[in-house]
């Protein structure tokens, strides 16, 4: 869903330029990136899009999100156990951190961070009850699907002998720092991932074909800040539980619930509100 024509006629850089012919404005409008209102405005129709969607549709979209993001772990398993342990193998293996969110965000699947925006600025906009429960119903049913299979993928993991023991060592490796931190510095990093994700995807409708480009090097920063996400994280943090190396206990609150006040935190305040507030005097005019 996109915005309407007039629309994108009123926010283009183009309309500040009224004294050009229309084959100068195509010509401008070729080479001009789109300015923050116009980029609002379709994060806005996307996220009308995704508010009407049926519960099914979500429901099985967060599933299949929850799943891809296991390949975050897989990938970055498969890596660190090949590598030399040296100071720089982390600068190599979080790359594979990458693969879950390349998978979900280039197939349209629905991840929980990616909503902490892309509702809100409906919600924004409209400032009414029924678009408010919308977006709880959203953020509910996404939520669920998303966690649930983070589990589904992690027994797989942890109870199978589809990857050998070096590779499950480097599982159990990486897992361990998603419930090392205390509840106030795992919220404060969550802060930081929902406000970089949140970002990432304010930053993909002007990217093109660097889309790939953009989702490696936002949740790569991620990755090597060893910052907490609440969906790529639940898939470590449940591969502990699942192994028998901690306990249900340090899944929720060592690690769950702080990181989704976190991530919530971030994509909300620093980025729905503050960008929605930069470009509401546009949308009002």
């Amino acid at each position: 869903m996109q915005p309407a024509k007039n629309d994108r006629d009123r926010l283009s850089p183009v309309s500040e330029v009224p004294d050009l012919s229309a084959k100068e404005k195509d010509a401008v409008a070729e080479q001009s990136r789109p300015n923050a209102a116009l980029i609002h405005e379709t994060i806005r129709a996307e996220g009308e899009s995704e508010l009407e969607r049926t519960w099914s549709a979500l429901m099985l979209s967060g599933l299949a999100a929850g799943l891809s993001m296991g390949f975050s772990l897989i990938v970055e398993g498969l890596l660190q156990s090949r590598l030399p342990d040296t100071p720089w193998r982390d600068l190599i293996s979080k790359f594979g951190y990458t693969a879950g969110f390349l998978i979900v965000v280039l197939g349209r699947q629905q991840l929980f961070t990616e909503n902490t925006l892309t509702p809100i600025l409906p919600l924004l906009h409209n400032r009414d009850a029924g678009t408010l429960l919308r977006v709880l119903r959203l953020w509910a049913l996404v939520l669920a699907a998303n966690v649930a299979a983070t589990w589904i993928i992690a027994a797989v993991l942890a109870r199978t002998g589809i990857f050998v023991a070096p590779v499950k060592d480097a599982f159990a490796d990486i897992a361990s720092h998603s419930i090392e931190s205390t509840f106030a510095l795992t919220a404060l990093k969550g802060v930081f991932a929902g406000w970089l994700i949140a970002l990432m995807v304010w930053l993909l409708p002007s990217a093109g074909s660097l889309r790939p480009i953009i989702i490696i090097l936002i949740t790569y920063i991620v990755g090597i800040g060893s910052l907490t996400h609440v969906i790529a994280g639940s898939v470590d943090a449940a591969y502990l539980v699942l192994a028998g190396d901690a306990g249900l206990g340090s899944y929720l609150w060592r690690f769950f619930v702080p990181t989704l006040l976190g991530n919530t935190a971030g994509g909300v305040a620093l980025v729905a509100v503050l960008n929605y507030g930069q470009v509401a005097p546009e949308l009002r005019a």
